[in-house]
């Protein structure tokens, strides 16, 4: 399994940025995917969830203004970041956690960064 995340880059506070990740293989649609975030010397902190019977976690500091969903068919998940502010500055990795083997796959991450 391969996960490709794009989409990051630098916005003004206030701004929105969408980030897409698209997975190989043939794990997905049993598979509960999230996006992570992660700044340097930190530990990586999820920022929200969607498992693949569609539930939807957020991590309180983004609930409100963050969107995930995914697309089976097209084996992508993606998170929509409205409002984005200074504080959301961070590297963002998707992940794919299958629901046979229960093994957690990393994508390589994109920078998000937001100015104030």
């Amino acid at each position: 399994v391969q996960l490709q995340a794009s989409g990051g880059g630098l916005v003004q506070a206030g701004g929105s940025l969408r980030l897409s990740c698209a997975a190989s293989g043939s794990i997905f649609d049993n598979s509960d995917t999230a996006w992570y975030r992660q700044v340097p010397g930190k530990q990586r902190d999820l920022v929200a969830l969607i498992t693949w019977l569609g539930t939807i976690d957020y991590a309180s500091p983004v609930r409100g203004r963050f969107v995930i969903s995914r697309d089976n068919s097209k084996k992508t998940v993606t998170l929509q970041m409205d409002s984005l502010k200074p504080e959301d500055t961070a590297r963002y990795f998707c992940s794919l956690r299958s629901g046979t083997s229960g093994r957690t796959y990393w994508g390589q991450g994109t920078q998000v960064t937001v100015s104030s």
